[in-house]
C-alpha cells in the first residue's frame, strides 16, 4: 500500500484530469506558459491553451458559458489571473483500486467518455506555477438528457464508492499519492464531494457536479482550507449561465 511521503515531501496537487498548478511551498513546476501563448498541444491530441489578456472565448461555445475570472475572484476573495483550459477531456488517470478512476479523475475520460458533443473546461488560479487558490470549471454537452443523466450517475457513483485511493503520479517527477474522499450531498441533479490529500498540509478540493438537461457541469475549488460555499456558489452560478 503506499506510503505518505516522508515530511518535507512536496504534496502533489489534486488536478483529477484538471489543469491545477501546484499550491505553495511546494515548488516543482506543473506546467510553464508563456505569457502570450495562445494554443499549446499536449499528449494523446488534447489542446491546452491560456487566453491572454485581453481575449475571451467564442461566444456560442461551452467554454463562453464558463464565469469570467473576475466573477470567481469575487466569490473566491481572492484575484485569480492565469487561466487555462482544454477541449476535450484528459485521458482517465491511474488509480489504486482501480473502481476509483471516477474519483481519482472526475473530469477524465473515466466520466466524460465518448459521445459527448462539445466539451470545455477552464481552470483560473492566482499563479501558474505555485498557486495557492485554483478553481475549476467543466461543461460536456451530450446529445439527450438521457445521455447526460448516464454520465452523471457515473460521477455520483463513482464518488460514493471510493473513500480513499492512491492516485500515480503521472508526470515526471511527480510522485503517487494518498486522496481521501468525502461525500457531502448527493440528489438526482447535484453531487457535491471533498477531495483531501494525506500529508498534503491541509490541501483540498471541494467540488459540485450538477446535471442540467443535456449539460453535466463540475466546479473544483482547490485550496489549504473549507471552500465547500463557494463551490456550492460557483457551481450554482454556472448551472445559470449553462443551457442545458
Amino acid at each position: 500500500m503506499h506510503q505518505p511521503p516522508p515530511a518535507g515531501e512536496p504534496p502533489q496537487p489534486d488536478t483529477s484530469g484538471l489543469h491545477t498548478a501546484q499550491p505553495r511551498p511546494r515548488r516543482r513546476l506543473w506546467w510553464i506558459l508563456g505569457a502570450t501563448t495562445a494554443i499549446l498541444a499536449v499528449g494523446a491530441g488534447i489542446t491546452w491553451w491560456l487566453w491572454p489578456s485581453g481575449m475571451g472565448a467564442v461566444p456560442g461555445t461551452v467554454q463562453a458559458s464558463v464565469l469570467p475570472a473576475e466573477e470567481v475572484s469575487k466569490a473566491l476573495g481572492q484575484t485569480l489571473r492565469s487561466q487555462h483550459g482544454t477541449s476535450e477531456p484528459p485521458p482517465a488517470l491511474s488509480a489504486d483500486p482501480l473502481e476509483c478512476a471516477v474519483a481519482v479523475g472526475p473530469a477524465t475520460q473515466a466520466v466524460y467518455a465518448n459521445g459527448w458533443t462539445s466539451f470545455g473546461s477552464v481552470t483560473y488560479q492566482d499563479s501558474d506555477t505555485q498557486a495557492d487558490h485554483t478553481v475549476t470549471q467543466v461543461i460536456g454537452l451530450y446529445p439527450t438528457s438521457d445521455d447526460a443523466s448516464q454520465v452523471f450517475a457515473t460521477v455520483s457513483n463513482g464518488i460514493a464508492n471510493c473513500p480513499t485511493a492512491v492516485r500515480a503520479g503521472g508526470a515526471a517527477g511527480h510522485r503517487a499519492s494518498q486522496w481521501n474522499y468525502e461525500l457531502h450531498t448527493a440528489t438526482a441533479e447535484a453531487v457535491s464531494w471533498v477531495a483531501t490529500q494525506d500529508a498534503g498540509d491541509g490541501w483540498a478540493c471541494h467540488r459540485q457536479a450538477r446535471l442540467k438537461g443535456r449539460a453535466v457541469l463540475q466546479v473544483a475549488v482547490c485550496q489549504a482550507g473549507d471552500s465547500r460555499q463557494v463551490a456550492g456558489t460557483i457551481a450554482d452560478q454556472l448551472a445559470a449561465r449553462v443551457s442545458g
